[in-house]
């Protein structure tokens, strides 16, 4: 018969969390994220208009508004945000059709850790532009 008092340090030690791990991409995976969307054409700064904060306090929903400023004539075909220190990469993707006004969107996404975010739009002729901006996240989301 086991006794009380062993009985329960025995369970508390079975109760103890464990360490969490945090899945994270690497900037190839990244890289990788956005050469399969832009495929051959050349990544290009410029055009895109990325607004995020610098200064996170919870990854949990941080603000971001993309924004093309795109000359006349030319048509953008989607918009993509990609998080280096999240588990996947790739964590906005719109696609705007022919009939698309303004090419922008605004949304809340997590980020796992301070890292640099990207924003891409490939237009309709095949070009695509990109933005970027550096976070620091001061409480961290995304974790397994």
């Amino acid at each position: 018969m086991i006794e009380r008092r062993r009985f329960l340090v025995l369970g508390g030690a079975v109760l103890l969390p464990l360490p969490g791990r945090v899945a994270r991409a690497a900037p190839d995976d990244v890289a990788k994220a956005m050469r399969e969307i832009a495929g051959e054409a050349p990544l290009q700064k410029g055009r895109v208009k990325l607004q995020i904060p610098m200064l996170i306090d919870n990854g949990n929903a941080v603000s971001i508004t993309v924004g093309v400023e795109a000359p006349e004539g030319a048509r953008v075909a989607s918009l993509h945000v990609f998080a280096e220190g999240n588990p996947l990469p790739n964590v906005v993707h719109a696609h705007f059709g022919s009939r698309a006004a303004k090419p922008q969107l605004s949304t809340r996404i997590r980020l796992a850790t301070s890292q640099t975010v990207i924003a891409m739009a490939k237009f309709a002729d095949g070009s695509c532009w990109t933005d970027s901006a550096e976070t620091i996240v001061t409480l961290a989301a995304c974790l397994e």
